[in-house]
């Protein structure tokens, strides 16, 4: 009875920090591969529900020194909620379908649509849009947009789909009490007439081709924002170079983040595998993902313990790793050695290009572990006393010290140190 998806709602819950793997919604046939009971409801929409989805996430991927789709980055929030995902259908004959408001507090029902179907084959479709978190959505966008200093823009669909004004006019107010003062004064405004700008989806889709510059972010209902999102992935060269992030709110207030690759499960690379033959999976949307996994797991446990030795080593530790290892991963593809969407038929097979970034991981890592710890000096090893230190030219030593610098990296080998002390007079003799 899909046990499994209803226990890892449940942990995501309880430990707020998720890395998930691409996930599928059956299909008749894989019903019958996988012996399923039914063609189970798509595990993504559970997972947005169970953990009070807000957002979904989907920036682009830069990499220093590479020409990519667009030269700055693009933030992208996809309402998480609503829409066709979780929409009830039914095939019917002619007839009259009737859409039925029943309110909570007791009050009079009322018809929200009626319609005549007059065809003898019809879909009938519904479905709504939970509008409650489009401010805790607009927070988000806002603050991220400033942190990455780009020019936000809302899109809809409201000229033709009415009911979608309400998106609009939610964020629209939530800017205007809250952030347009600031994106003025940084001017992220200038590109957008010094206000924030709402645009018809149809043109959302020929921007997004056009503004190849970046520097941008947008806010889109659940289905447009699932479209556009794969839109800027083709423009941007490739699915491997966006992120998908779902925030969503634990019953304390705090974040709940899911991390996973925009790409979905690339079955036809998986069936290659599966018969033996080479493939080249770009990993870096997955590696992200499992380094937002692991940040944001950090900082939970420091914002829960901010005084705690353990929490504070931990969270160094993870960025640190954190960023070699995304150092590791972008020096691979600057050095020519990428998976074939970036280098073409002589690029890396996935277990090649795996198999060097874990070689220059491992180097990096190795680099920054000392052979010898530094000792720790005590107040009687230091060769002056601090109180004695003041009658000495400081700047007169700063000199002496540069001379024999020889590199300028504020260091003197062993070799300019024995220079200096015989210069000096002072170097210890075999006779003393």
């Amino acid at each position: 009875d899909d046990q499994v998806l209803t226990d890892a709602v449940e942990a995501g819950k309880r430990v707020g920090a998720i890395f998930k793997e691409p996930t599928i919604t059956p299909s008749a046939i894989q019903v019958q591969e996988m012996g399923l009971k039914k063609a189970w409801g798509s595990p993504n929409g559970a997972m947005r529900r169970g953990w009070n989805g807000i957002t979904i996430s989907r920036d682009t991927i830069h990499i220093e020194g590479i020409e990519l789709g667009y030269k700055n980055q693009v933030l992208f929030e996809r309402h998480a909620v609503g829409g066709e995902y979780g929409a009830g259908w039914n095939e019917v004959g002619a007839g009259t379908l009737l859409t039925t408001y029943i309110p909570k507090d007791g009050g009079a029902p009322f018809v929200v649509d009626k319609r005549d179907l007059t065809d003898n084959h019809n879909v009938c479709v519904v479905y709504h849009n939970p509008y409650d978190n489009v401010r805790d959505l607009a927070h988000l966008f806002f603050n991220r947009c400033l942190d990455a200093k780009v020019t936000p823009y809302i899109v809809t669909k409201k000229t033709v789909f009415k009911w979608q004004e309400g998106f609009w006019a939610t964020m629209k107010k939530v800017f205007d009490e809250s952030y347009k003062d600031e994106f003025l004064k940084q001017g992220l405004l200038d590109r957008s007439g010094g206000d924030l700008q709402h645009l018809i989806s149809d043109a959302a889709t020929m921007q997004l081709i056009r503004w190849t510059d970046g520097g941008f972010g947008m806010a889109a209902h659940n289905y447009d924002g699932d479209m556009l999102t794969d839109q800027i992935a083709q423009v941007h060269r490739s699915p491997g170079f966006i992120t998908s992030n779902l925030v969503g709110k634990s019953d304390d207030g705090s974040l709940i983040k899911e991390f996973e690759a925009s790409h979905g499960t690339v079955t036809d690379l998986w069936l290659d595998h599966l018969a033996g033959k080479e493939t080249s999976l770009n990993p870096l949307g997955l590696v992200e993902a499992l380094l937002g996994a692991m940040a944001h797991s950090a900082q939970l446990e420091l914002d829960t313990n901010p005084k705690d030795a353990e929490a504070k080593k931990v969270h160094a530790f993870v960025s640190n790793f954190n960023e070699t290892l995304r150092l590791a991963l972008h020096n691979t593809f600057r050095y020519g050695q990428g998976t074939r969407d970036m280098c073409g038929p002589t690029g890396f097979t996935t277990e090649d290009f795996v198999a060097k970034v874990a070689w220059r991981l491992d180097r990096y890592l190795q680099q920054q572990v000392e052979e010898q710890a530094p000792p720790e000096l005590s107040e009687e090893d230091l060769p002056v006393p601090a109180n004695k230190i003041t009658a000495f030219d400081q700047k007169a030593i700063l000199q002496l010290f540069e001379k024999y610098d020889k590199s300028g990296e504020g260091k003197i080998d062993f070799k300019n140190f024995s220079k200096m002390l015989m210069k000096m007079g002072v170097a210890p003799t075999k006779s003393s």
